[in-house]
C-alpha cells in the first residue's frame, strides 16, 4: 500500500517565512484514513510578527466543509481530518500578524476514499499446463461502479490449498504488495513454471487508495509427468501365432479423457512401423510373423505431456514379442544301441523359439496295423526324446514308432524317420531269447539259464520267489541266486507253511527276460501230543491229553484251529472222540476218563490231527501217536 502522508506545498512570501503544510506527489495522494499528515517545514528567520495560523477545509464544489481553525503559529496542525465521506477536499491555511493582517497564504487538495473496489475476474488457463509452460493469469476487469480513486491495480498471492491472502492487512495492500501496479488495465501476469499439481491463485483489486476488494479465487492445474503405461496380452515367452497387445495408460492429474484429435491419446507401434493410435487411453494391435518383434507405445495426457517413444526396450511400454509359427523338425537316431537296443532315442530341432524341454512323447505299434500308437513312458529334455521300449513284453514282429515334438511356441511336429533316411522300425524279439527251467526236490529249488539255441548264461541274477498259501506271515519272500559256469542255481528252501515257488530273470540290455515252470510246496501241519499217564485205570483218574501246533509263520491264524483228537486200537481205524481250539500259542489240552470195562487189557493208541480251515497256511497233518492201556 503506498504511503499515506502529503505534505502541504510551502508559499513563503518575500517579507515573511512562514509553516505551510507541504503538497505529496499527485501519483500518490490517495489515501483511505481520514486523518492526513501535516508536516510544516520551518525556514530560518521566521518573522515574529506571524501570530496564527488559520484553516478551512472547502469539498470538491468549494464548499466550506465544517468550522474555521485557528492554531497558534508557534504550534501549527500537524495533521488533519477530514469527513468521512469519499472525495476530494481542498486544505486551505493562511498565518496572521497581531493585528490579523494576512502574512502568508497555501493550500493543498487532500484525496480521501476508504470504499472496497468491486472484485476482479481472474482466469486461470482453462487446460492443465504441461512440463516447461508458464502459467499466465489474466484478470477480467471490476464491474462499475468503480471507487473514486479509481484501480491502482491487482494483488496476487498463490498457494496449494491452505486459503492464502495476497496482503497481509485485511484492509490494505501496501505499493510493495500490489503485483501488478498499473491500473485496471494491467490486467494480466506471467506467474512462471509453478510446481505440479493444484495452485490457487489469490486475486484483489486495489484502489487508488490502496483498499482491497474480496478475495477472488483462480484454480491453476500442473501436471509435468507424462503418463504411465502398461502393455497387456504380452505372451510369457514364445507364441506360435499372431498376438493382440494392448497399450493402457493412466495418468493422475490431468488424466487420459477422450477429447477429440487435440486431446489425450494412445499409440503403439510394432518394429518402429507407423503406430495405431487412438483418442484416450487404450489402444490394441496385432503383432504377427515369426521373429522377435519390438513393441513400443507412447501417450499424451490432457496436458499435452508425452512419454517418451524412443527410450529403448527396457523402458515400460516397451517389450518384445517373439512369435514362431513354424513347427520343429522331429527325427529318430540313425541307429539303435547294440548294448541298449530298447533305448528309443528322437532329435527335436527348432532354429527359432527352439525345442521344447518339456513337452514330447515316443510311442510305438505292430507294423500294418490301424491301431493306435501307444505311448511310451518317455524322459524329454531340450531338443531330445528318450523312451524305454519293454520289448519281452511284446510278442514276436516288426513294430513302427512315432516320435511327437515341440518347440517353445507350443508347435507340434511328428517324425516317423531316423536322421539318416528309412522308416524307424524294429524287429522283435529285438535281445537274445533265453530260457530258464526249475524243478522242485525234497526241499531244494534250483535250475539252469541258457540262451534258446545257445549255451548257459552265466554270472545272472535269478529271483526265486516264494509265495505262501494264505495266512502265512510274510506272505511274500524273494531270495536271490547268481547262476555258474553251468547256468544253473539252487536255493534250500526255509522251513514254513505251504507256497508255490517260481524262478525270474529279469533280463537285460541284450537278453530276454524269462520266468521258469512254477512248483508248490505243500506242507504238512506239524502237531505235538503226549499223554499224562501211560495207563489208565477204569473209572479212575482222567488221562490228560495235551499238545501244540507248529505255527511257523502262522502265529496269528493258529488261535482257534480245530484239532481232532483220535483214537485206534487192534483191528480198528482211526476214529475221532473230541475236537478242541488251539490258544493262541498253538495249545489245546483235553482230559479223557475210560469208562468202559472192555478197555481193560486194552491198548489205545491216541493222536492229534488237524485238517485245516480258510486261512490256514498248511496242508493236514497229525501228530505222532501216544499208547495208553486200559486196566
Amino acid at each position: 500500500m503506498i504511503a499515506t502522508s502529503l505534505r502541504l506545498a510551502a508559499a513563503v512570501l518575500a517579507a515573511l517565512a512562514l509553516l505551510a503544510p507541504a503538497v505529496a506527489d499527485a501519483a500518490e495522494i490517495w489515501q483511505a484514513d481520514t486523518e492526513f499528515e501535516i508536516d510544516p517545514w520551518q525556514v530560518p528567520g521566521t518573522s515574529p510578527q506571524a501570530v496564527e495560523g488559520r484553516y478551512q477545509l472547502y469539498d470538491s464544489q468549494g464548499t466550506p466543509v465544517g468550522q474555521f481553525f485557528t492554531q497558534p503559529a508557534a504550534n501549527l496542525f500537524s495533521s488533519f481530518a477530514v469527513p468521512q465521506v469519499p472525495g476530494v477536499y481542498e486544505l486551505e491555511a493562511w498565518t496572521v500578524d497581531a493585528e490579523g493582517k494576512e502574512v502568508s497564504r497555501a493550500n493543498t487538495s487532500l484525496h480521501f476514499d476508504d470504499v472496497p473496489p468491486p472484485p476482479p475476474a481472474p482466469q486461470a488457463p482453462d487446460r492443465w499446463l504441461p512440463e516447461g509452460t508458464a502459467a499466465v493469469l489474466g484478470l477480467g476487469h471490476p464491474e462499475a461502479p468503480l471507487p473514486i480513486s479509481g484501480i491502482r491495480g491487482y494483488a496476487i498471492s498463490l498457494d496449494r490449498g491452505d486459503g492464502g491472502r495476497p496482503c497481509a492487512s485485511l484492509s490494505r495492500c501496501s505499493a510493495t504488495e500490489t503485483d501488478l501496479a498499473g491500473g485496471i488495465d494491467d490486467d494480466s501476469i506471467s506467474l512462471g513454471l509453478l510446481a505440479e499439481g493444484i495452485t490457487y491463485a489469490r486475486v484483489v483489486a486495489v484502489s487508488g487508495a490502496g483498499v482491497p476488494s474480496e478475495v477472488r479465487t483462480a484454480t491453476i492445474r500442473v501436471d509435468t509427468t507424462p503418463p504411465r503405461l502398461t502393455l497387456s496380452g504380452l505372451p510369457g515367452g514364445w507364441s506360435n501365432g499372431p498376438v493382440r497387445v494392448a497399450a493402457f495408460a493412466q495418468d493422475s492429474l490431468s488424466g487420459m479423457p477422450t477429447a477429440g484429435a487435440s486431446g489425450p491419446l494412445t499409440a503403439i507401434s510394432v518394429d518402429g512401423g507407423a503406430p495405431a493410435a487412438a483418442p484416450g487411453d487404450t489402444v490394441a494391435t496385432w503383432v504377427s510373423g515369426s521373429g522377435a518383434h519390438t513393441v513400443r507405445a507412447f501417450a499424451r495426457d490432457a496436458a499435452g505431456n508425452l512419454t517418451d517413444d524412443d527410450q529403448g526396450t527396457t523402458a515400460p511400454g516397451t517389450a518384445v514379442v517373439r512369435i514362431d509359427e513354424d513347427p520343429p523338425r522331429v527325427a529318430f537316431a540313425a541307429a539303435q544301441e547294440p548294448a541298449e537296443p530298447e533305448r528309443i532315442e528322437a532329435l527335436v530341432g527348432d532354429g527359432l523359439s527352439g525345442p521344447s524341454g518339456g513337452r514330447g512323447s515316443i510311442a510305438v505299434r505292430l507294423t500294418g496295423t490301424r491301431a493306435r500308437f501307444e505311448e511310451l513312458p518317455t524322459r524329454v529334455t531340450a531338443g531330445r526324446l528318450l523312451a524305454h521300449w519293454d520289448s519281452d513284453s511284446y510278442p514276436p514282429g516288426k513294430y513302427e514308432f512315432l516320435a511327437t515334438g515341440y518347440d517353445l511356441a507350443g508347435n507340434a511336429a511328428t517324425g516317423s524317420d531316423r536322421l539318416r533316411g528309412g522308416r524307424m522300425v524294429l524287429v522283435n524279439p529285438l535281445k537274445t531269447p533265453v530260457s530258464l527251467t526249475s524243478r522242485l526236490v525234497e526241499g531244494s529249488f534250483g535250475g539252469r539259464l541258457r540262451r534258446i539255441g545257445g549255451g548257459p548264461v552265466t554270472q545272472q541274477r535269478i529271483a526265486v520267489v516264494e509265495t505262501f498259501a494264505a495266512g502265512a506271515e510274510p506272505r511274500r519272500r524273494t531270495s536271490y541266486r547268481q547262476t555258474d559256469a553251468g547256468g544253473s542255481f539252487s536255493l534250500r528252501l526255509a522251513p514254513g507253511p505251504s507256497r508255490d515257488v517260481v524262478a525270474y530273470f529279469a533280463g537285460t540290455p541284450t537278453l530276454t527276460r524269462s520266468a521258469g515252470a512254477g512248483a508248490h510246496l505243500g506242507v504238512a501241519t506239524g502237531l505235538r501230543l503226549r499223554a499224562s499217564t501211560a495207563t489208565a485205570r477204569v473209572g479212575g483218574t482222567p488221562v490228560v491229553f495235551s499238545g501244540a501246533v507248529r505255527a511257523l509263520g502262522a502265529r496269528r491264524a493258529v488261535e482257534g484251529l480245530p484239532v481232532e483228537l483220535q483214537f485206534r486200537y487192534p483191528g480198528v481205524g482211526w476214529r475221532g472222540f473230541r475236537t478242541v481250539e488251539a490258544d493262541r500259542r498253538g495249545r489245546f489240552r483235553y482230559a479223557y476218563r475210560f469208562s468202559d470195562d472192555d478197555s481193560r487189557g486194552i491198548g489205545f493208541q491216541f493222536r492229534a490231527h488237524v485238517k485245516g480251515r480258510e486261512g490256514w497256511p498248511y496242508e493236514p497233518g497229525s501228530s505222532r501217536p501216544v499208547t495208553v492201556t486200559g486196566r
